[in-house]
């Protein structure tokens, strides 16, 4: 899968080197994935196989790294995961407890792995965790290191509200427990700054917010659509119950059936996990029992050449999703291609809404409303273009990858100061 956190690093990280600064990118658990030039290091640290077999098999805790060296080569991992691996929390429990208790879990040997590989290193000004499900790596680094730690906050509640209770109460905690050694906490919208504070019981003043920004190479509108091109609307995410798929079906449906939309299709994408097949199937037969199961088409994962096609292809897209999305990825690459968005009206999507001009918001859930918007902007060609236009120039205007770099230096500033001072 192309993970929206991992192309948000590496383009963060690429961006920074551009700058003329160092950087090191390092994967965690699989080696990353991503659609644009790949900066990110060979070697990967917690192996995915690693992490596993150590919470399972108590001697290989204690047996010296150098026998784990097949296990976490690249290739291996890739092999192990190339047919698709679930990451179901509710049986993740156990092993997410065991990282967060960091050098007291089972995986202790791995964060001696990292530390010894990162000590001989030129000093860093400041350490980035991807995600507070690392945050049991902030009391290590900081404490060897003696650097401040910044850890990012993405989207990581979807995967916690996942986890059995006792696990969740547990994570939740241990997580909390580690805040003392993050210097800063940064989110990608004020919304997520301010669930956050309040889901794990952070420190409001110490998350600052660094929007989401993306490199433009290859995104331009599209040239207007051929007249006999039906209405075509999209979705771009994973293929998953939390992105709302199964309500874009629903409103499909009621704009063919019941609104009167004529000569229209839906076109989808994004990346189909195993577990979530029997999903796909599901709106794939609503469809089919309407009879227009000839009208949608998924193509599941695409490259970056496939997806530019793609929107380029597309009269408005719409990800309804039900979760409160903390980042929303698809909508910035949506509007730098001039497609406007119909969007549900919480997590992150008003603030872009609202900063780029480039979409229409709809009560969350309500398939009605939804459907009603598209129709309004099927109706409405200029209004639409009109859309279009404004969400390019906003997109560029507030959500490229210099300005997400610039905000990510200042706040690696502040992490100084804060640590200096403590």
């Amino acid at each position: 899968m192309y993970c929206g956190s991992c192309l948000r690093d590496n383009t963060l990280a690429a961006e920074l080197l551009a700058l003329g600064h160092d950087v090191v990118l390092l994967p965690v658990y699989t080696p990353t994935r991503t659609d644009e030039q790949n900066v990110s290091d060979s070697r990967v640290f917690f192996s995915g196989i690693s992490v596993y077999l150590e919470q399972h098999v108590p001697l290989l805790r204690r047996t010296p790294a150098v026998l784990d060296f097949l296990w976490d080569t690249p290739a291996v991992i890739r092999l192990a995961t190339g047919r698709g691996v679930s990451v179901d929390p509710e049986q993740l429990g156990d092993l997410t407890v065991s990282m967060l208790q960091g050098e007291a879990g089972h995986q202790a040997k791995e964060f001696r792995k990292l530390i010894a590989y990162l000590k001989p290193l030129p000093p860093f000004d400041a350490v980035m965790l991807p995600t507070s499900l690392l945050s049991s790596l902030a009391p290590p680094l900081r404490r060897e290191l003696q650097r401040p730690i910044v850890c990012t906050l993405s989207g990581e509640d979807l995967f916690l509200e996942g986890l059995p209770a006792p696990h969740r109460t547990r994570a939740k905690a241990l997580i909390a427990e580690a805040e003392p050694a993050v210097d800063r906490f940064v989110a990608t919208s004020e919304y997520y700054a301010d669930f956050m504070a309040g889901y794990l019981g952070l420190p409001r003043k110490k998350i600052a917010v660094a929007p989401l920004g993306i490199r433009f190479d290859g995104f331009a509108p599209a040239p207007a659509a051929p007249p006999e091109r039906p209405f075509t609307i999209g979705y771009l995410a994973r293929i998953a119950p939390e992105k709302g798929l199964h309500l874009l079906v629903s409103a499909y449906i009621k704009l063919r059936r019941e609104l009167g939309l004529e000569d229209a299709r839906l076109e989808a994408a994004g990346y189909l996990a195993p577990e979530h097949r029997s999903y796909l199937e599901g709106v794939t037969k609503a469809l089919a029992a309407v009879g227009l199961e000839g009208e949608f088409r998924c193509h599941e994962t695409i490259d970056r050449p496939r997806k530019l096609e793609f929107l380029r292809g597309l009269d408005v897209l719409s990800v309804p999703s039900p979760y409160a999305e903390p980042k929303g990825l698809y909508l910035l690459e949506a509007l730098a291609s001039g497609v406007p968005v119909v969007e549900p009206r919480h997590g992150a999507f008003p603030e872009v809404i609202e900063k780029t001009g480039g979409g229409v918001l709809f009560a969350p859930g309500d398939v009605r409303d939804l459907a009603t918007k598209l129709l309004e902007l099927r109706r409405d060609p200029e209004r639409r273009l009109e859309l279009g236009r404004r969400g390019g120039e906003g997109v560029r205007r507030s959500y490229s990858a210099a300005r997400m770099a610039e905000r990510t230096l200042e706040i690696c500033g502040e992490a100084q100061a804060a640590f200096r001072a403590a």
